[in-house]
């Protein structure tokens, strides 16, 4: 980066909060992409800066300032992301946001909470501690994640069946535009419930993984904590089985807070890397089904229920987690798996299936196992039929087949109703994969949509659209 953009960029944001130190401009150069899939990451490209906003006004002159000088900036938030989205392709200005790192209200008459992007899910879930009604529901996996780049990414995990996905906690926004106008979603308090006025500009920034604009304040929808908690652990002594009690499940109107699938190695690993034993002794194929409801009755009454559906779907045990440390214990497990594992994979491609066509998902996927002879584990949130198919290493390496075997995972996935990514997001990692889900016209009009939020391109560029 040349000394008179170092210089520029002090004058905005002050010495102190520009950083061209080449190891910490590295370290905030990579994210859990490189920690987990080190075999095809893509590495960060050197001559970077990192600077370290104060708020949406100096952002907005960074902003402004890029666009005059036409420098790539990438928007940086906790790093949790695992789609190469933020590692710098070209020479970039790293804008962090872990300065905005204030919980700015919680309005319990609303029932929301507004904070600034670096508020992590930790601190949120802290906070509300405090308030002995109220959550928050999703869980992407790392609480280190932070608000914005869960909005930025729409994030998912493991607490999205009852309440939906990151879109749908989100009540309001402010927003920086790579132009650098600083503009109001949802409101100018960012607190309404309905508006049905023009494009939903703000449902169109959450997924845009910092291509669109660069969000510094959200306003999260809260909800009633429930009275009734408990966690379920079936066991299957085969996939098919498993996977067959998911939609026979819902059917029955039992809407989990989350309903995951997860297979005994995998979860065993996980459990012994943090000191943990997984409880489950029988079965070989696991659902672990989180229930939240009103009263202990409801709760029993719906387990139940679910004892009765997975029996007849060849259940081999259940087990039931009532205490919040044997909850905890179980929600820790089943988040550490892909940190457990990472050492033994290449990738984990993201495919979310229909829900009824979960069955005949794996189907395919037992058929793409025997034709590269090979193991594919699955880790799923099986409630909104979403998958990570994971692609093991061979003696240590990235085998031959890997670039095919990843194209028709996504490729059969596409052809059955499905996405080539259910939470994780674009980003670098799956770009070249876009043309699978999109037309030519589709395609045309992201990229018309993003030149008219970014004309210069220097938000984020070359990253999750297609670009002629």
């Amino acid at each position: 980066m040349k000394q008179v953009v170092i210089n520029d960029l002090k004058k905005i944001v002050g010495d102190k909060w520009v950083d061209q130190n080449p190891e910490r401009v590295l370290s905030y150069s990579r994210e859990s992409t490189n920690d987990n899939y080190t075999l095809v990451a893509p590495e960060p490209i050197e001559g970077s800066v990192v600077v370290k906003a104060a708020d949406a006004e100096e952002i907005s002159q960074i902003l402004k300032y890029a666009n005059q000088e036409k420098i790539n900036v990438i928007a940086r938030g906790a790093g949790t992301a695992l789609s190469a989205n933020t590692i710098p392709a070209q020479e970039s200005i790293i804008l962090s946001l872990e300065r905005l790192n204030k919980i700015l209200e919680l309005d319990e008459e609303n029932m929301l909470l507004k904070c600034e992007a670096a508020v992590s899910l930790g601190d949120l879930n802290e906070r509300l501690k405090s308030n002995d009604h109220l959550y928050f529901p999703l869980h992407p996996g790392d609480e280190g994640a932070q608000v914005g780049g869960m909005a930025s990414m729409n994030a998912g995990g493991v607490r999205a069946v009852k309440h939906g996905i990151m879109r749908n906690q989100v009540l309001g926004m402010e927003v920086v535009l790579p132009t650098g106008e600083i503009v109001h979603y949802g409101g100018s308090e960012g607190k309404l419930l309905k508006n049905n006025a023009g494009y939903d500009l703000m449902q169109l920034m959450i997924g845009s993984e910092g291509t669109l604009g660069i969000i510094t304040e959200v306003s999260l929808k809260l909800y009633p904590e429930p009275k009734a908690n408990g966690t379920l652990i079936v066991a299957f002594a085969s996939r098919e089985d498993a996977f067959a009690a998911v939609p026979a499940i819902l059917k029955k109107g039992i809407i989990p807070m989350a309903l995951e699938y997860v297979e005994k190695d995998e979860i065993e690993l996980a459990a012994a890397d943090i000191g943990k034993k997984w409880p489950a002794q029988n079965g070989e194929y696991f659902l672990m089904i989180m229930l939240s409801e009103a009263e202990e009755d409801d709760l029993f009454e719906i387990g139940a229920q679910i004892d009765q559906i997975t029996a007849e779907h060849n259940a081999v045990d259940m087990l039931i987690a009532q205490t919040t440390a044997e909850r905890k214990d179980i929600l820790e497990i089943r988040s550490h798996i892909l940190p457990a594992i990472s050492d033994k994979i290449i990738d984990s491609p993201d495919v979310t299936v229909p829900r009824s066509k979960l069955c005949e998902y794996l189907n395919i996927l037992n058929e793409l196992e025997e034709k590269y002879n090979t193991r594919c584990p699955v880790v799923a949130h099986a409630g909104d039929g979403n998958l990570h198919v994971i692609i093991l290493k061979e003696a240590g390496s990235k085998p031959d087949y890997y670039e095919s075997l990843k194209k028709d995972i996504y490729q059969n996935a596409v052809d059955i109703g499905g996405t080539i990514t259910g939470e994780h997001g674009v980003g670098e990692m799956r770009l070249e994969y876009l043309k699978m889900m999109y037309s030519e016209r589709e395609l045309e009009i992201m990229e018309k949509i993003k030149d008219a939020f970014d004309p210069n391109d220097i938000l984020n560029s070359g990253k999750s659209i297609i670009r002629k």
